[in-house]
């Protein structure tokens, strides 16, 4: 872990706002808290209407993606909330692709369902750790002070409440925002990515490598000049090929950011297509040429080439992609496992800011990607008939 952190670093200066960071995180001691009853009525009833409006939010995919939308609305310095929104978008997008024209093709019944656990459970815990970070927030600008010392009482990372203070002071959005990313994907590897069940049900199995192979991890941002709903959204976006590796997940994060909040002319069309496009689970959403939420063939028929450049072959029918509100009932949780991920300051390197653009041209990987998975369910498809 600290040779890749060494990575970014180098042999970098921190800059003075990251050396603060780093000298209250080295001087930051896990002491004991009050037991929540001895905090003040306040506090008590702040915490336990935070609860409960996260768990009301946090029923599924839509909810959460949703709400993540609806509080950068209203909190755009908070610039996590917009990108955890778009991500979380291709959350239900590859939800409903278990059940959608290809995959269904590809995995039996027992493997989606497994599949859609894993995706689902990380959408879940993502959710649960983040929200109530950002009602915490909107509660201490409400009351005009800072509340962040609530923060180990939601169970967020002793990390997190060094970075929320500091934003406090200094609203450095951009350093928010990629300590959130760095905590997020901290809090998963425990709990999705080295968790036994997943390792064998999900990691260790062929689906997963022909999904790797056919580099499917590819994290889309439809975007648009005109906003019109049945207009097919031009995209752009990154793929990830190592999903196990948690360094690589914190920097395509890093990435994905840069992307998105790097040109203003870029953020404002992702976010018109946004903000004009609600979230269904069905990449309808976005190529509604090329996608319908309706199955279009006739069940059981062989399934022959329709595409070709991202566009369907003359005549063919739509791929099927259906709303994830049809296709996967909520599931309950279990509460999230125990424990604080924050171990080290040295994690601080990945604060570093790099200001080069991105390109975030995936429109041809894309296409590609869709074609090798429309061959592979033909070839699947002709073996077993």
């Amino acid at each position: 872990m600290f040779n890749l952190l060494r990575k970014i670093g180098g042999k970098q200066q921190l800059p003075e706002s990251l050396l603060l960071i780093k000298a209250d995180l080295k001087k930051y001691n896990s002491v004991s808290i009050l037991e929540e009853q001895h905090l003040s009525w306040g506090d008590q009833q702040l915490l336990q209407l935070i609860r409960l409006k996260t768990k009301q939010l946090n029923l599924n995919n839509l909810t959460r993606t949703k709400a993540y939308l609806d509080f950068y609305i209203f909190r755009p310095e908070i610039h996590w909330a917009f990108l955890g929104h778009m991500v979380s978008r291709n959350g239900g997008w590859n939800m409903t692709d278990l059940k959608g024209e290809f995959l269904s093709r590809l995995m039996n019944e027992k493997t989606k369902q497994d599949f859609y656990s894993f995706l689902e459970r990380g959408n879940w815990l993502i959710f649960q750790d983040v929200y109530p970070q950002f009602l915490l927030y909107e509660e201490s600008l409400f009351q005009s002070r800072n509340l962040f010392y609530l923060l180990p009482y939601l169970n967020v990372s002793a990390f997190m409440e060094v970075i929320w203070n500091r934003f406090w002071e200094e609203s450095d959005s951009y350093t928010l925002a990629i300590a959130l990313i760095i905590n997020e994907q901290n809090y998963l590897e425990n709990r999705i990515v080295r968790n036994s069940f997943y390792q064998r049900k999900v990691f260790q199995t062929f689906e997963f490598v022909l999904q790797d192979l056919l580099s499917f991890n590819q994290i889309l941002f439809p975007f648009t000049d005109s906003g019109k709903p049945t207009e097919k959204a031009p995209l752009t976006g990154l793929t990830l090929h190592q999903f196990g590796s948690l360094h690589e997940r914190i920097m395509l994060g890093k990435d994905l950011y840069r992307l998105l909040f790097h040109e203003a002319d870029l953020l404002e069309k992702v976010y018109r297509w946004a903000t004009t496009h609600p979230h269904t689970g069905s990449r309808k959403d976005y190529w509604p040429d090329v996608f319908n939420d309706v199955f279009e063939g006739v069940p059981g028929l062989a399934i022959t080439r329709r595409l070709k450049s991202c566009a369907l072959r003359k005549g063919a029918l739509r791929l099927y992609s259906p709303r994830l509100e049809y296709v996967w009932e909520n599931i309950p949780h279990h509460e999230a496992e125990a424990g604080d991920w924050f171990e080290h300051w040295r994690v601080v390197d990945y604060l570093i800011e790099v200001k080069e653009p991105i390109n975030g041209k995936v429109m041809g990987e894309y296409c590609e990607t869709l074609e090798r998975l429309e061959l592979a369910a033909i070839a699947k498809t002709a073996i077993f008939t």
